[in-house]
């Protein structure tokens, strides 16, 4: 059975107040839940300490990003071990972000996703495309090119329990536009297909919708057989907010 998540990716927001306040009423009103959600925060490093005490072990902590290089002289950067040391289970990477204002490469991605996997942390590896390619038909071969490629090292069953693809279309990020229902399952079955062919155990691996998911439109986005959680921008931001989108995964089969 494939894992329900919601992963709130704070970006570069938050404050001790927040992970306080946010995390402790979020893991207060969604420990009686009964669909099978993972709730998961990702809030800046600086503040995973913070989240982590609040959270108590009952919601899941992530990081925003790791380094492509196991240790050594890269001043900044978090080494996946000691994301893996502080408590963290999950990591993002390859996000539109990183990709288009940091340069990330696929080639990148694909050394973050293997370094990720070896120190037993999931990687929520993010894919989509931009507006400009959805609109010359190209969306479809972009991120299948982007999940290919990013997960080029992950050949194991084993491995492939430690990886969840977002798809984000990159037109839809903080831009208050989102997919149809229609389309965005349209793509995640296609996501499913190209797993399928790199030979993962693709209904295995979960595969989540991204970009300007709301209170009002996760549980039609939730619906759809191929979506099988989401990963939240602004509105993670919103306790009772996140908490709706929560609330709105359909309890499994």
């Amino acid at each position: 059975m494939r894992r329900r998540i919601v992963a709130g990716n704070w970006k570069m927001n938050g404050s001790k107040d927040l992970a306080k306040e946010l995390v402790g009423y979020v893991r207060s009103e969604t420990g009686s839940l009964d669909n099978g959600v993972e709730v998961v925060i990702i809030p800046p490093a600086l503040y995973v300490g913070d989240v982590l005490s609040q959270a108590r072990g009952d919601l899941a902590v992530g990081v925003q990003n790791i380094a492509q290089w196991e240790s050594g002289a890269y001043t900044g950067e978090i080494a996946p071990a000691m994301a893996k040391d502080a408590g963290c289970r999950y990591v993002l990477v390859g996000h539109s972000e990183r990709r288009q204002i940091f340069g990330e490469t696929d080639e990148m991605v694909a050394r973050k996703v293997s370094l990720a996997v070896a120190n037993d942390l999931t990687a929520i590896v993010c894919v989509g495309e931009s507006l400009e390619e959805r609109e010359a038909g190209q969306a479809e071969a972009v991120v299948a090119r982007q999940v290919r490629s990013g997960l080029i090292s992950v050949t194991q069953h084993s491995e492939w329990q430690n990886i969840v693809v977002a798809y984000e279309p990159v037109w839809a990020i903080g831009t208050g536009k989102t997919a149809t229902a229609e389309d965005a399952q349209a793509m995640h079955a296609s996501i499913r297909g190209v797993l399928k062919d790199m030979g993962a155990p693709a209904d295995e691996v979960s595969v989540l919708y991204g970009g300007s998911v709301k209170a009002d439109n996760a549980s039609a986005l939730f619906a759809e057989p191929d979506i099988d959680g989401g990963l939240i921008g602004g509105a993670s931001l919103i306790a009772e907010d996140f908490v709706s989108i929560c609330r709105s995964l359909p309890a499994s089969a």
